[in-house]
């Protein structure tokens, strides 16, 4: 008894294994690209040659500079805001004033990507543009943390 108790258990194992092996393998040939750009190594995915991948890096260590830097200030308006909201006495004008720096920023960092995002496409052979559209559009829009924090 024991040892077809211990024989169901291995081929039960063994089938499970073979199950999850077998739906991540049948995901990545059925989806054909990634789901998340997060997992993803751009230049590879997109199959880039040695003169694109130079060209690609030098845009995108300047970009991603500005970016980052944009996020910082967004955050400093953010947390000024946030801190008067909830104040003992929140002055309005300067809410108001906050909030409208953190559009204006928003406003330059959606710039700043289009920006690239053309510079990118020049770079590219028609059927990487179509691979990087593909796999922009995939990408989750959802709802924001501040949304999320209200729902849950």
């Amino acid at each position: 008894m024991k040892t077809t108790l211990l024989r169901f258990a291995l081929v039960l194992s063994l089938l499970v294994n073979a199950g999850v092996i077998g739906a991540v393998a049948w995901r990545s040939l059925a989806v054909g690209e990634p789901a998340a750009a997060a997992a993803v190594n751009l230049p590879q995915y997109l199959g880039l040659d040695e003169r694109q991948r130079r060209h690609w890096h030098e845009a995108e260590d300047a970009f991603l500079a500005r970016l980052a830097a944009g996020a910082e200030e967004v955050r400093g308006h953010r947390d000024r805001m946030i801190v008067e909201i909830f104040s003992a006495q929140p002055d309005h004008a300067r809410i108001d004033a906050e909030r409208a720096a953190i559009a204006r920023l928003q406003d330059e960092q959606q710039k700043l990507v289009v920006g690239q995002l053309l510079r990118e496409r020049e770079l590219l052979t028609p059927l990487q543009r179509e691979r990087l559209a593909g796999l922009l559009a995939a990408q989750p829009v959802g709802p924001s943390a501040f949304e999320r924090l209200h729902r849950e």
